[in-house]
């Protein structure tokens, strides 16, 4: 394992154990999350939170990897790899940490096209899913 800040290694245990409860507590109420995409940053705790659960189950799946971390304790960069029916997905994390160890800002940026528009319809069936029921 690398010599992570405890912001990154935080996230890691999120990643490594599918603890929805840890990703709840590490996220400021403030926090912006920005998708691949969605053209407007998205706002809040709540919807923040929904992406990212439903990310973590539709890109963390067997074919998931972190192959490169930049750390800087209160900003990360991460770049991913993974895998969405036969389409190789590559990417990058970008976290912000305020000085209470709470993401306040998270980008996701995904390459090629083939795989934004992979994640794009896998998130979608995803987020549907997760919706509260009425």
């Amino acid at each position: 394992m690398p010599n992570r800040s405890a912001n990154l290694q935080r996230w890691m245990n999120f990643i490594e154990k599918h603890d929805e409860a840890l990703l709840a507590d590490m996220l400021a109420e403030d926090v912006v999350f920005h998708s691949p995409v969605v053209h407007t940053p998205q706002r809040g705790k709540k919807i923040t939170f929904l992406y990212l659960a439903s990310a973590e189950k539709v890109l963390g799946g067997e074919n998931f990897a972190y192959v490169r971390e930049l750390d800087c304790g209160d900003q990360a960069m991460i770049e991913f790899v993974s895998e969405i029916d036969g389409i190789h997905i590559n990417g990058v994390d970008i976290i912000t940490w305020n000085n209470e160890g709470k993401i306040i800002d998270f980008k996701v940026m995904v390459r090629p096209l083939q795989a934004v528009n992979a994640i794009h319809a896998a998130m979608g069936r995803k987020l549907e899913q997760m919706k509260p029921k009425p």
